[in-house]
C-alpha cells in the first residue's frame, strides 16, 4: 500500500472530524464576588483574544444578575424569601474569603480601584461590548422562583436550560467551572 494515499486517507478522515470551537464555555456556580471577578476577567480576556464565549449562570451565579433597581411582583412565599436572602446584584456580593463583616469586600474594591483593575461593573459592560453571551438558568431561576423581568439589561442575555451549556460545552475548546 502507497505511504503517501494512507496519509492522506488519515488527513481526510481528521479533517471530516467535528472539532472543537475556539469558544470557552464557563459555569458560574458561585456568587462570591472574587470569583464573580475571576470568570469576568477570563471570560472578557477570552473574547478580546477573538474567542467565542458563553457563561452559563446557574443556583448562586444568578444573584450577580439580579438588578437591584427591578421589582416583580407575583412571588411564592419561597421566591420571596430566596429574594430576600440573595444579594441583590453584583454590588452586594461577598468574598468567599476574608469577608470580615464587609471590611475585606471594602478592602478589596478599594484596592482594585487603586491598582486601576476593572470593578465588576465594567467588567460586565466589557463582556457585553465583546459579545460575551450570558445564559441563565431556567430551573435554577424556577428553584428559587427568580423572574426575567428582575435581571439586568445585558445585550446577549438568554434563559436556557443544561442542555444548551451542555451543546455549548461540547463544542468548546474550553471549559471551565466557577
Amino acid at each position: 500500500m502507497d505511504i503517501e494515499k494512507e496519509l492522506a486517507d488519515i488527513k481526510a478522515k481528521l479533517e471530516a472530524m467535528p472539532g472543537k470551537e475556539n469558544k470557552l464555555s464557563m459555569v458560574i456556580f458561585s456568587g462570591d464576588l472574587d470569583k464573580q471577578i475571576a470568570a469576568l476577567i477570563i471570560a472578557t480576556g477570552a473574547a478580546a483574544m477573538g474567542m467565542k464565549v458563553v457563561l452559563f449562570y446557574t443556583f448562586w451565579g444568578t444573584s450577580a444578575l439580579r438588578d437591584p433597581a427591578k421589582k416583580v411582583n407575583g412571588k411564592s412565599f419561597m421566591g420571596k424569601m430566596f429574594g430576600f436572602m440573595l444579594p441583590k446584584g453584583r454590588n452586594k456580593l461577598k468574598l468567599s474569603q476574608m469577608h470580615m463583616a464587609g471590611m475585606g469586600t471594602a478592602m478589596l474594591k478599594d484596592l482594585m480601584k487603586k491598582k486601576n483593575v476593572a470593578s465588576l461593573d465594567q467588567l460586565f459592560e466589557a463582556a457585553g461590548m465583546l459579545g460575551v453571551q450570558i445564559n441563565i438558568c431556567q430551573m435554577s431561576m424556577d428553584l428559587m422562583d427568580l423572574k426575567r423581568e428582575e435581571m439586568i439589561d445585558y445585550p446577549h442575555l438568554n434563559v436556557c436550560g443544561v442542555a444548551t451549556f451542555l451543546n455549548d460545552a461540547k463544542e468548546s475548546a474550553i471549559q471551565l467551572f466557577i
